[in-house]
């Protein structure tokens, strides 16, 4: 008979089968792990060198479940062959990112491509669960991606979402039907011959946003290097986040130089303080360093560097062309100064305390569903350019080509734009009496 245990790190309780609903509206699953006996270990010099191996800052068993986790598992159940070392769970059981997951353990020999391992462990599976090879590196998007199956998959080498009651009805007559073709799964597979670098670049180059535009993967691209160099040092990303601000006052003070030289360094300074922007994010996302403290500290230093960037540029406008460029250059500082204290109260109504880092992506779906208002509808276009990751492109084109008084008009045209119609929206879609249903309307991935 197969020994049983169970290890509950940080869970409530609440739940014990079945499935439930998050707060994000994403369901609560189970995920089946099974770790290969020692046979297969040992072309890879071992399970405590390849388990514990770390994949970008993370080891490996550590990462293939806290993805899992943060694609809405919080169930885990780990089949353990019979000459496991028992000593190496130990050493993966006290990680933080493994908070909150109810984990528990089966000590018995398992083939997925056997109909009896299935069989024997009916009662331990859930209605849905992902299956989680031990060796496929990929991230929650892809996870979330995954459609359900219907009957085993093709290859067991990749994760996929299976369903309890055809994958033991098949299972029931003492035979596994030829496998079904499963969604494309974006991921990479851990073999003995295949270098841990390779699958370290497949994992950063996908350290972004779905939501990501043309501008935010091309400063991504350029970021890989240093995010993959990152990943295997203590820098943690407020640290990334503090290497940004120090790179955007060096920016503005190059700016308040006044002279066309000291503009290009000034641009090219706060590109890449841009760069620092989407360094941090994806570094965050590799090691599993998001936080609500980090997302309010990256917005923080965003707005400072703006402030500082604009008051630079104001201040070397006035000694190149003369007093003219302080009505601009005061009009925008008031004008961005509004806007971050109007977008922070947004935020507030249009998210939970716990998931700032979600404001993006909901106020973009409202927009969207919105869209039969003119104004929702213009606003969803031309939004982006405030992004940080955007906004360095055309500061530097605009500086490069000479029109940065054109720059500080069009600017403090738009910062007071935004304050204005930011108002607009929070009475749209956040006044009493409608916030409700637009959050739970936003809620929708």
């Amino acid at each position: 008979m197969a020994r049983v245990g169970v290890a509950t790190i940080g869970w409530s309780g609440r739940r014990k089968g079945g499935n439930t609903d998050r707060a994000d509206g994403r369901s609560l699953m189970q995920g089946i792990l099974v770790i290969p006996d020692s046979s297969t270990l040992r072309g890879f010099a071992g399970a405590e060198r390849i388990l514990t191996r770390e994949i970008s800052g993370v080891p490996l068993l550590i990462r293939v479940i806290a993805t899992a986790m943060r694609a809405g598992m919080n169930h885990l159940l780990i089949i353990w062959p019979p000459d496991a070392d028992r000593l190496l769970w130990d050493r993966c059981a006290g990680s933080p990112l493994l908070r909150n997951l109810r984990i528990s353990h089966l000590y018995q020999g398992f083939e997925p491509r056997e109909p009896a391992s299935w069989a024997g462990i009916e009662w331990a599976i859930e209605d849905q669960f992902y299956w989680l090879p031990w060796n496929w590196i990929t991230n929650k998007w892809a996870l979330l991606g995954l459609a359900p199956l219907s009957g085993r998959p093709e290859s067991w080498d990749a994760a996929a979402l299976l369903e309890k009651h055809a994958l033991l009805g098949e299972a029931a007559k003492g035979r596994l039907r030829a496998g079904l073709p499963a969604p494309q799964s974006d991921g990479a597979l851990i073999t003995p011959d295949r270098r841990i670098a390779e699958v370290e670049k497949f994992l950063v180059a996908r350290a972004g946003k779905p939501s990501d535009g043309i501008y935010s993967r091309f400063n991504r691209l350029l970021c890989r290097p240093a995010v993959r160099l990152l990943s295997h040092t203590p820098v943690t990303p407020n640290w990334v986040t503090v290497g940004g601000l120090v790179v955007g006052i060096a920016a503005a003070l190059m700016y308040a130089r006044g002279f066309y030289g000291a503009y290009v360094a000034g641009a090219l300074l706060f590109f890449v303080s841009g760069l620092f922007d989407d360094a941090d994010g994806m570094l965050a996302r590799v090691k599993f360093r998001e936080s609500v403290f980090g997302t309010w500290f990256e917005g923080l230093v965003d707005e400072t560097t703006y402030l500082l960037l604009f008051g630079g540029i104001t201040a070397g406008l006035y000694r190149e062309r003369g007093p003219r460029e302080l009505t601009y250059g005061c009009l925008l500082l008031i004008g961005c100064a509004l806007s971050i204290a109007v977008t922070r109260w947004q935020r507030k109504l249009a998210t939970a305390p716990d998931r700032p880092h979600e404001y993006a992506g909901r106020l973009n779906r409202l927009l969207e569903q919105d869209s039969s208002n003119l104004v929702s509808r213009i606003v969803r276009q031309i939004h982006i350019f405030i992004k940080k990751g955007v906004a360095i492109h055309y500061l530097l084109i605009f500086t490069v080509l000479g029109g940065l008084p054109w720059l500080l008009r069009l600017a403090a045209l738009g910062a007071n734009l935004t304050w204005t119609l930011a108002l607009y929206f929070n009475g749209r879609f956040f006044r009493r009496g409608k916030a409700g249903a637009a959050a739970r309307d936003a809620q929708i991935a």
